[in-house]
């Protein structure tokens, strides 16, 4: 038997590159054109964000909230866990990640004062990154049909809600922050993780 040290994380990939991108198409064929109001939401939740700020934070929370608790099930639970056990997991997280975004925007009280500018141009940054994902694809020579869209799938949603939770402000509590920010890193981690594996 192998030694543990000896494996990479292509080892652990239990579907191929092709089935995984096989299964994004197929997900996006079956909800055309939801993209397109997606793509139209972000951009207004990220004007929001921008302008308005802390006065925003609520009503941002809880329009995350909802675009996560649709990956949680469209995707990861109906789609992804088809060829990956591990996405059930996931989806569990992202329904996790849902209920603390809605808590947020419902209990929470906002952070009294904006974030600084170099936080905010951060944010900015990174919600525009998630909004522009799709190109990601178009760049590793993928077809439109099988983009990663913000709403859709976990990691253009995770990148997007870091960028609108530095930009437009954040709870009060540092314990409210840390908890907001946990799980979309933890998603980015593993979907570089598994893009690794795909390179591999």
């Amino acid at each position: 038997m192998s030694e543990w040290w000896t494996y990479t994380l292509s080892d652990f990939l239990m579907f191929s590159p092709r089935t995984y991108w096989r299964l994004v198409e197929l997900y996006n064929r079956d909800f055309w054109p939801l993209q397109l109001p997606l793509l139209a939401a972000g951009l207004a939740a990220l004007w929001l964000a921008a302008v308005r700020r802390v006065q925003a934070f609520r009503w941002l929370a809880i329009a995350l909230s909802a675009a996560w608790l649709w990956v949680a099930w469209a995707f990861l639970w109906e789609r992804y866990a088809t060829i990956n056990w591990a996405a059930q997991y996931v989806a569990l997280a992202f329904a996790a990640q849902a209920a603390l975004l809605l808590a947020a925007g419902v209990v929470c009280r906002p952070a009294s004062r904006p974030p600084g500018a170099a936080m905010r141009g951060f944010g900015g940054l990174l919600a525009v990154a998630g909004l522009l994902y799709p190109l990601l694809g178009l760049a590793a020579g993928r077809p439109w049909v099988q983009a990663e869209v913000f709403g859709l799938v976990p990691e253009p949603t995770a990148l997007f809600t870091l960028g609108l939770l530095l930009l437009g402000g954040q709870p009060a509590s540092r314990a409210g922050r840390a908890l907001l920010f946990a799980i979309p890193l933890l998603c980015l981690l593993l979907g570089a993780a598994t893009a690794w594996t795909f390179l591999n």
